[in-house]
């Protein structure tokens, strides 16, 4: 069996503090861990304690001002689609195939992911990124410290998304996702969502992760429609959330 090699807590980096999208007057702080290796289960329990994982390194906010990010979970046995969920499932199914399979590096997938952050740097305001970082995209996806999953949807014979998960004891968790700009009329955020939902009650899981919450982020606030769901608290607990759509 695999040795866990990840940082102790006590040895775990605080970054320095950073501007914060919620106003100019806060701060934002991040709390990190590195694992060269680690364990689907012990994975799991980073989860738990409300870390997120991207590459080798685990992180979850510590920030002085606010607790407005938190992450989320579903919960798969009580989840059922509403109205638009549906109906985005039924628009996908008919001409999306989705492909899971083990991470690897392409050119594709590389400016795939470019064109989806320079679309959300134009509209939803994000970070600009240089684009064309094939080092960057194999630290953060493809180089992982556990079997990852790697999600592709397919429209024809032309990739349109692609999502990175791990396949963990008793939950999936979302790692990242981003699909072709020139196909957000299709909801593939929404149908990967769906799609994670229906193979973790295939194999009988009890969450789906899906990352940060924050209800003034557009680009965050949408994972509370998938109810019902829970939030991490900073005294470690996983309270119920949204239980109904509002």
């Amino acid at each position: 069996m695999a040795t866990l090699t990840i940082v102790e807590k006590q040895s775990a980096i605080l970054l320095d503090a950073t501007p914060c999208e919620l106003g100019p007057d806060r701060l934002s702080r991040t709390e990190c861990q590195l694992a060269e290796l680690v364990e689907p289960a012990e994975c799991e329990l980073l989860l738990e304690q409300g870390w997120r994982r991207l590459g080798p390194i685990f992180f979850r906010h510590s920030c002085p001002d606010c607790c407005g990010c938190r992450s989320l979970r579903v919960i798969v046995d009580r989840f059922r689609p509403d109205r638009s969920q549906r109906r985005a499932a039924r628009a996908c199914e008919r001409i999306v195939r989705l492909v899971i399979g083990r991470p690897e590096l392409s050119l594709e997938k590389v400016r795939l992911y470019d064109a989806f952050h320079a679309f959300r740097t134009r509209t939803r305001g994000w970070a600009a990124e240089g684009g064309g970082n094939v080092e960057q995209y194999l630290r953060s996806f493809i180089l992982n410290p556990l079997p990852t999953q790697e999600w592709r949807y397919f429209i024809g014979g032309r990739l349109a998304a692609v999502g990175y998960v791990d396949a963990l004891p008793r939950s999936l968790n979302a790692i990242q996702f981003f699909h072709d700009p020139d196909d957000r009329g299709l909801s593939l955020g929404t149908f990967n969502v769906l799609s994670l939902l229906d193979v973790a009650a295939s194999r009988g899981l009890g969450h789906v992760y899906l990352g940060y919450h924050l209800a003034s982020s557009p680009s965050l606030a949408y994972k509370a429609a998938f109810v019902p769901n829970q939030l991490y608290h900073e005294d470690g607990a996983w309270r119920d959330f949204r239980s109904r759509r509002e």
